[in-house]
């Protein structure tokens, strides 16, 4: 009897989820979120991380076929840079890694968060996140929406910085539906990045994801796994519902909720982010796990309901 590989293994690569395009750049649909990387928790929250654990985590994710990091200057810990980490661990990059990066909000040396930036302090943010990198010009830039009203402005000196070549591919972050179609006006967007999964449920992102589906429009949820612990860690948010199916397919919690955010269109992309070697395997072989319409229907229920 020949027995399925368990989604733990490390034989099943980014690949298993298949590509979406950003712009013209092509990605697999598993990818990489930075945000871990720094330390116990997002940000300043948790203990610091060990420096060789998130190198080799970055390169092994890099191994598995991930070639989509999502990142940004802010997400640093008190003594650890996602964006430089990256660099150590990655740099020279290879030619179809895309990296992804938001600008907008605004960390002090402390870790306190400060105002957010101005129209015309966008550029520095972009240069800032070229210097730790080490690179010539950003792949995909988002504004993160600071709860301004109108992204006009902000997005307009984007829109410059790609004009200059700073920047390739344009994206808005924590946006409404509104927004997408303020931004458009302004430039081509190839994606938008909100909060969104089994453990988050909010109308007007929902909308937006069905805007996305129907322009063509990635779709890249943040805190999929997290939910309503957001930087916290993971959540349990319909926690009997998930291990159910979890215990169906010889899955973890985890991967159901990655599985479940990739069933939401062929443009939608996950960007799970750990510091563990052993998560990340977990993480890039969900893309492997295929959900049966019971599956859907049962955790679609449980979000909604």
């Amino acid at each position: 009897m020949c027995e399925t590989p368990p989604l733990t293994s490390e034989t099943i690569t980014a690949e298993s989820a298949g590509t979406w395009n950003l712009g013209d750049l092509p990605v697999r649909r598993i990818g990489f979120g930075a945000m871990r990387l720094t330390g116990g928790a997002a940000f300043h929250l948790g203990t610091p991380s060990d420096r060789a654990r998130s190198l080799a985590v970055l390169r092994r994710a890099v191994g598995l076929g991930v070639n989509h990091i999502d990142t940004a200057a802010f997400c640093f810990s008190s003594l650890r840079s996602a964006n430089e980490l990256i660099n150590s661990a990655l740099a020279p990059y290879a030619d179809d890694l895309v990296i992804a990066t938001k600008v907008g909000p605004y960390r002090d040396w402390s870790g306190a968060w400060g105002t957010s930036a101005r129209p015309e302090e966008l550029r520095a943010h972009v240069e800032e996140n070229l210097r730790q990198l080490g690179r010539d010009h950003l792949d995909v830039v988002y504004l993160r929406r600071m709860r301004q009203d109108s992204i006009a402005e902000h997005f307009g000196a984007l829109a410059e910085l790609r004009e200059a070549g700073l920047v390739r591919h344009l994206g808005i972050c924590d946006a409404e539906p509104r927004h997408l179609a303020e931004a458009q006006a302004i430039a081509p967007v190839v994606s938008v990045q909100n909060r969104y999964g089994l453990g988050f449920h909010d109308p007007a992102t929902d909308e937006l994801l069905a805007l996305c589906r129907e322009q063509g429009i990635a779709f890249v949820p943040f805190y999929a796994i997290a939910g309503e612990a957001g930087p916290q860690g993971a959540g349990a948010a319909h926690e009997d519902e998930v291990r159910a199916v979890a215990r169906a397919h010889g899955a973890s919690p985890a991967q159901v909720r990655i599985a479940w955010t990739l069933h939401q269109g062929p443009g939608v992309l996950a960007i799970p982010g750990t510091g563990n070697p052993g998560h990340l395997a977990e993480n890039v072989a969900a893309g492997a796990l295929r959900l049966t319409e019971e599956d859907l229907t049962r955790l679609d229920g449980a979000r909604t309901g």
